[in-house]
């Protein structure tokens, strides 16, 4: 039987998309909240992630660390995530007890209690993990790559927060951020699984149709110019290995080039998924970088990823340089690469492979209940769920003459941002060029 979906509207403008899966009893349940890093400014970095972190600090209702116990007695499971344009929370539970998700994701959007006493412990939390990431090579290197990419886009910052902020905001910052962005207008309900639509629907509206309608603050944002000259940034620290990586500006979702630039990452590097659950790993042995620079021994692995973003982001290629050899010399061979497939279009098998490799990743990233309430929200963070139904069908209609097209257009020095970690002991040091 085919998944039943359907959609509607709050009179609150809360957007409610249901998909019925009776393949086994589980429902899983998302809160999608179009808030994120996109939507911070200066001084006020880091604030989506915080707030992700106090959603969880109880409400009148649901005292702190109640919920936790409640929902792995039932077998349930749930987190939450905050990236650049979203913050998601979800519990995939035993579909007789969805009902608990449904209570608590209604609650905390209208009564968590922001306890000063638990901002000053969550900020020792959050500066913990800052500090934790300043220790691990590949945070220092994607930070200095974000930071030279974008000169004043939000994109420019990392999610976790520059850690100035992080010390300077307050309890009334984090309030005032739930309550501007965490309201029914600026959500989406995404409920898959064993679950009749009708009486879903009803539950829907007695638990969430309550809550009062909110208007939203504005949130249009300039792309930073195109960049002229290719930018290089340096980063040293802790580690024994060197790494490199390879940013270019590069499409948003809802753009056409999008699709070939996913095809194009596959020839490359080799496929890259967009779950955050994954769900099956597919080797890039196949892909051009791997078979030129890691077979030759320049370089000990390569990955590339095309994040889905509501705005222009990169292309970024991140490659482990190989003992003994030089991020230049690595970096020519990589560059060799780009010159072959911008002047040979790839031959049809070889586009077929990539394809195949994309479509298979997708498929198995799309399989479990918890993946499917996933990708029902996910889309309409920077699409509609139609990105998601079409994903397939626009990977196949790519051509070789597509591939030439996309990089030609994206693939320039001039279009990117070279970044390169080396090792110097335990003091750490950048600059851009």
């Amino acid at each position: 039987m085919e998944p039943q979906l359907s959609s509607y509207t709050l009179d609150n403008g809360l957007q409610v998309r249901l998909k019925e899966i009776h393949d086994s009893p589980i429902i899983s349940s998302w809160v999608w909240y179009r808030v994120g890093s996109r939507n911070e400014i200066p001084g006020k970095t880091g604030i989506s992630h915080w707030v992700e972190h106090m959603q969880f600090k109880g409400t009148p209702s649901f005292p702190q660390g109640v919920m936790d116990k409640i929902i792995s007695r039932v077998g349930g499971i749930w987190n939450a995530f905050t990236y650049l344009d979203w913050t998601t929370f979800f519990e995939t539970m035993p579909a007789d007890k969805i009902d608990i998700a449904l209570q608590l994701e209604s609650d905390r959007m209208l009564n968590s209690l922001y306890d000063p006493q638990e901002v000053v412990s969550e900020r020792t939390v959050v500066i913990a993990e800052r500090e934790g990431n300043e220790n691990e090579p590949l945070f220092m290197l994607g930070e200095a790559v974000q930071k030279t990419a974008f000169s004043s886009h939000p994109y420019r910052h990392e999610i976790i927060g520059e850690m100035v902020d992080l010390r300077s905001i307050q309890r009334d910052d984090l309030y005032d951020h739930y309550r501007k962005y965490y309201v029914p207008s600026n959500a989406v309900l995404a409920i898959a699984g064993d679950f009749d639509s009708k009486k879903m629907v009803e539950q829907v509206r007695d638990l969430f149709g309550k809550i009062s309608a909110s208007i939203l603050p504005g949130c249009t944002l300039e792309n930073d110019p195109a960049t002229k000259t290719e930018q290089r940034v340096e980063v040293s620290g802790p580690g024994e290995t060197t790494f490199m990586q390879v940013s270019y500006h590069a499409p948003q979702a809802n753009h056409p080039d999008f699709f070939p630039f996913t095809v194009l990452d596959s020839l490359l590097s080799g496929p890259s998924g967009l779950n955050m659950f994954g769900g099956g790993g597919i080797s890039n042995k196949t892909s051009r970088l791997y078979q030129n620079l890691v077979e030759k021994q320049l370089a000990v692995g390569v990955h590339g990823g095309l994040a889905a973003t509501i705005d222009p982001y990169l292309y970024e290629t991140l490659l482990t340089i190989a003992p003994g050899k030089q991020p230049e010399e690595v970096l020519n061979a990589f560059d060799e690469e780009i010159d072959r497939i911008q002047q040979n279009p790839a031959s049809i098998a070889e586009i077929h492979r990539a394809i195949k490799q994309s479509r298979a990743l997708f498929v198995y990233g799309s399989e479990n209940i918890t993946n499917q309430g996933f990708w029902l929200g996910y889309a309409e963070m920077f699409a509609d769920y139609s990105w998601f139904t079409g994903y397939l069908e626009y990977l196949s209609a790519v051509t070789p003459e597509d591939i030439l097209r996309i990089a030609r257009k994206y693939l320039l020095h001039e279009n990117r941002v070279v970044g390169i970690y080396r090792p110097a002991g335990e003091e750490g040091r950048s600059h851009a060029q």
